[in-house]
């Protein structure tokens, strides 16, 4: 009836009073309140903003269902089992953790669609920024900056859905007609592609770290562009210029101050460390006494890690239980590494419902974002809303820069550099105690690059447990069938039987949403 009384409107208007072409001429003026988009872009306060916005869908870890990256990244692999009260408590991580999704996979799908929304968005301000005047509101340098953090972003959504689903539609434009928003599945080679095309350009045109005022600390930097690279180049086993891209940011912490460990590892997981020396990239995010429920994407600036992955029991922060390290992480720890029980919690005694804080076997929890203290001395941190919590997630820390640095050095057989940035951690992490955690070579590992490659990947298992790196570690390093089948021979037997075998070539990555590809016709 609209479309109808529509074109009978335009027919009377026209008969008798105007002439075709001033019919034409009214029919064709802006409807009021609609701003075109190059009215919009006329100010450097314009671009800020809307390179904010960019940012925002880093942060969003629900929707219509949770979707925190930990679940694939952690629950996934061999370091942490699902949790929450029983196996049926959110279905869809079950499926992930047990290699038995389907293409309906409900958290896929919300993990999917919120990268995606970050890529549009960066593909807006790359429309349209770039052609901006520089006047007092925007310099040179600024624009720049902007056009930069975009890249990097656009760059790290990519790999975000790359290293989950492999190759994905290539979407590097703004989708302004329906002619174009169908479009092809590109190879992850031609995703890999332009993430490293985005992050050189970024690198070239975003600032230091120092740079910035202290109100845009967590903006993308130069460091985090090549930190991105240092972690492409690997991916890629292009191990030289994995090596060329973390000797700069190398530099740029143990020549020129950029970044350093910070003293005390639990600080990194304490509201007193966020955006400190150690933190390359962090996600950022706030305390927010609001509830979202039944909102979706972008209400909250708070993070539901921290109820996702708190224990349980009322004393210990009353949470949901999720992500629950196994006993195989656990042992994993080499005698007195003060870092196990940092990451891992045994609340044992203090569990106020056995039968609901023990999953398959483990009474474990994770403590890192969840149950640290706000500083030495203090309590856990409180919440001002019972499913907000206002941590950050450091993406990239120094110390996961210094060991990808130890393993493009020793893969390019540059074991000197290898061994040193090793220790860097390795250092840090014995806080003083020479009596544990000695140099390489060590223990079971003998001076060779076999041992040193397993002594590497040891540490970056121990020092980066629980924060969402293990199964894509595995995955990159191409061991992901023989770690999961021998981690599945250890589980209890009432964990094992509920895993589904590991398929080689196939469980390394996980099916497109089928409403998308349904959407799309992919």
């Amino acid at each position: 009836m609209k479309s109808i009384y529509k074109r009978i409107f335009g027919t009377i208007s026209c008969i008798g009073v105007l002439t075709l072409s001033s019919c034409d001429k009214w029919l064709s003026e802006p409807s009021p309140g609609v701003t075109k988009l190059e009215d919009f872009f006329t100010s450097g306060q314009t671009a800020v903003q809307s390179v904010n916005a960019a940012y925002v869908p880093l942060a969003w870890e629900f929707n219509n269902t949770y979707f925190s990256e930990w679940f694939i990244g952690d629950i996934v692999s061999d370091d942490a089992l699902k949790g929450g009260q029983g196996i049926t408590d959110m279905a869809a991580a079950y499926d992930l953790e047990n290699f038995k999704v389907q293409a309906n996979n409900p958290m896929l799908l919300e993990f999917y669609r919120a990268q995606y929304q970050g890529i549009s968005r960066c593909n807006l301000v790359l429309d349209q920024v770039p052609a901006m005047n520089v006047d007092e509101s925007m310099s040179q340098e600024l624009k720049d900056r902007l056009i930069g953090e975009a890249k990097f972003l656009r760059a790290l959504y990519y790999y975000r859905l790359v290293r989950v689903f492999g190759g994905v539609p290539k979407i590097d434009f703004v989708i302004g007609s329906v002619n174009t928003w169908q479009q092809p599945i590109a190879t992850a080679d031609e995703i890999y592609d332009l993430i490293i095309e985005d992050l050189k350009d970024a690198e070239t045109k975003l600032w230091k770290k120092s740079e910035y005022e202290d109100v845009d600390l967590g903006r993308a930097t130069k460091g985090a562009a090549q930190a991105m690279l240092l972690k492409m180049y690997l991916t890629r086993h292009d191990y030289p210029q994995a090596e060329i891209w973390g000797k700069k940011i190398v530099d740029q912490a143990e020549v020129e101050g950029e970044y350093a460990l910070l003293v005390d590892y639990a600080d990194n997981f304490r509201l007193i460390g966020e955006n400190g020396d150690e933190s390359v990239f962090e996600i950022q995010y706030m305390e927010d006494p609001t509830s979202d429920f039944g909102e979706g994407f972008g209400f909250t600036r708070g993070t539901f890690t921290v109820i996702l992955t708190r224990s349980r029991s009322s004393v210990l922060g009353g949470g949901w239980g999720f992500n629950k390290p196994t006993q195989n992480l656990y042992d994993e720890y080499e005698v007195g590494d003060p870092r196990r029980d940092i990451t891992i919690l045994d609340p044992d005694s203090q569990m106020e419902t056995p039968e609901q804080e023990t999953y398959l076997g483990s009474t474990y929890v994770s403590r890192k974002y969840a149950m640290m203290d706000d500083g030495p001395g203090g309590t856990i941190f409180p919440l001002s809303h019972t499913s907000r919590g206002p941590i950050n997630n450091k993406v990239i820390r120094y110390a996961d820069v210094l060991l990808m640095y130890a393993e493009a050095c020793l893969e390019n057989n540059n074991t000197t550099q290898a061994k040193w940035a090793l220790e860097k951690v390795r250092e840090r992490a014995r806080h003083g105690d020479t009596g544990i955690l000695p140099a390489f070579p060590y223990g079971v590992y003998a001076d060779s690059k076999d041992d040193l490659r397993s002594a590497v990947r040891h540490e970056r298992r121990v020092e980066l447990a629980m924060e969402g790196h293990r199964w894509f570690d595995l995955t990159r390093w191409g061991v992901a069938k023989g770690t999961m089948d021998a981690y599945k021979a250890a589980e209890t037997p009432e964990a094992r039987s509920h895993m589904a075998d590991f398929i080689a070539g196939k469980h390394e990555t996980f099916p497109l949403p089928e409403e998308e590809v349904k959407l799309g016709d992919l």
